[in-house]
């Protein structure tokens, strides 16, 4: 702190010099903080290292200390990526961008040779300099679209953004919670679970065959914070925008429904009731979740289906399992069938602790019994990608034409083909020979098991073909 000159403490009296005191020592505090925050630069402004260019062959470039991306025609997304992945962390860097350009930020991004080919998708901090202005708005590359555009109510962050001139992002994510400003000014408050780790990425956006290539976006000052996140992170004033049982608008666009909606039991009774169960299932903070009761098959609330029946259809299911764990979605059910003890009759796609629960070393055909099987038919892709015991896992499920395939967090797991002879040869070997023209009803009921374990769901959704609705 810098010394006091004595004769201003008699010009200004005492009380004067003490409030001056203070407001000296207040910002030579305030400086001392700023400098002992705890940031690591991304980038050296001199070399790549640490960074691996993904997808298209755009141009990146070093120059002035600042990386430099320039469009190049006839390529996809292109994306200089960091080689470490990120979780938790406050992201900040500076940009400036060819008004021309569509850009943005890649953050918990990934690259899965079982995903599009290796393409990459995640979070994305939009750069739009165009006069939409949704800058520092987040999408999601490659998956859902847009998840928090920035609307008319937000005019301050939209005019925030500085055209032909340096722009300064923060970025914070902190567990399931996405944040961003503009030169300052809060633009995205948002809740998603879908990815909790992945790379950071510089995109270079690829162009028409209309657009002149040479184009450039550059960036600066990258630096992130990775320790003790939580204590130097920004209150947002904005309400936050929770993706739990939302369908984006790129999803209402493609045809895509909630088939929960996250608050009631509309839509789904007892699979042996007329209504639903009284017990044994929990509707609580956007999660629809099966109670345990020791791990027997339907002793509690049991299975619960959908009150509508599908042909053609495309589901998806967020889940997670708690140890040692069983359950599963079922399609194509009659409720009809085996109204006695036990569970409801259909297809099932298996819901199952690997590692913990017996049942995945079971079945009539090696391995039909395990996480994402055709269960008891046909094992799934024993490289299939789930995710740890307490995370939320994908199931998506495609059946057209009788065509029917499995998914597991964007992978393909199993496809095969309903009411072919080969389908029918796998269930004369199981435990469903006893039911004639098993799985082969034209239309059927959506059901979620329970099998006396404790598993979750959300973000439980359909498509139907138009000529179904």
């Amino acid at each position: 702190m810098k010394h006091l000159n004595v004769s201003k403490l008699r010009t200004f009296g005492y009380k004067s010099a003490l409030l001056l005191m203070a407001s000296s020592l207040f910002v030579s505090c305030e400086a001392q903080k700023k400098e002992t925050l705890p940031w690591t630069d991304l980038f050296d402004g001199e070399t790549f290292t640490g960074w691996t260019q993904k997808g298209g062959k755009a141009i990146y470039e070093i120059r002035d200390n600042s990386i430099v991306g320039t469009t190049v025609s006839n390529t996809p997304n292109s994306f200089m990526t960091t080689d470490k992945m990120y979780d938790d962390f406050i992201l900040e860097l500076d940009y400036k961008v060819d008004p021309s350009m569509n850009s943005g930020i890649q953050i918990r991004s990934n690259s899965f040779p079982y995903y599009m080919n290796g393409r990459i998708h995640g979070y994305q901090i939009e750069i739009d300099p165009s006069d939409r202005a949704w800058s520092a708005g987040i999408y999601d590359e490659a998956r859902r679209g847009w998840l928090h555009p920035l609307d008319d109510d937000n005019t301050k962050a939209k005019q925030a953004f500085k055209q032909n001139d340096w722009n300064h992002y923060r970025i914070e994510a902190i567990g399931d919670t996405l944040k961003t400003w503009i030169n300052g000014v809060p633009a995205a408050h948002l809740i998603d679970t879908q990815t909790d780790s992945g790379f950071i990425g510089l995109q270079v956006h690829s162009i028409g065959k209309d657009k002149t290539p040479g184009t450039e976006i550059v960036w600066k000052n990258i630096k992130i914070i990775t320790d003790d996140v939580q204590k130097y992170a920004q209150k947002s004033p904005l309400p936050a925008i929770n993706m739990a049982n939302q369908l984006t608008k790129n999803e209402k666009d493609q045809g895509w429904e909630l088939l929960w909606d996250g608050e009631t039991t509309e839509g789904w009774r007892g699979a042996k009731l007329e209504g639903f169960p009284d017990k044994g299932w929990e509707i609580k903070d956007g999660i629809l979740t099966v109670l345990s009761s020791g791990g027997e098959e339907s002793a509690a609330g049991g299975d619960i289906v959908t009150t509508e029946a599908y042909s053609d259809f495309e589901l998806k299911v967020d889940f997670k399992l708690t140890e040692g764990a069983n359950s599963g979605i079922k399609y194509y059910v009659d409720t009809e069938l085996n109204k006695g003890a036990g569970s409801s009759i259909g297809l099932e796609y298996q819901i199952l602790d690997d590692e913990r629960h017996p049942d995945a070393k079971k079945g009539n055909h090696d391995g039909s019994r395990t996480v994402s099987s055709l269960y008891d038919l046909i094992q799934a892709d024993p490289k299939k990608p789930i995710k740890p015991i307490g995370e939320w896992n994908t199931a998506y499920i495609v059946s057209k034409d009788n065509h029917v395939e499995h998914y597991l967090n964007g992978a393909k797991v199993l496809e095969y083909e309903r009411k072919s002879d080969t389908y029918r040869k796998l269930v004369s070997e199981s435990k469903y020979a006893k039911w004639p023209n098993f799985g082969e009803l034209d239309k059927g009921q959506i059901l979620l098991q329970d099998h006396g374990d404790r598993v979750s769901f959300k973000n439980i959704q359909i498509k139907t073909p138009k000529e179904d609705k």
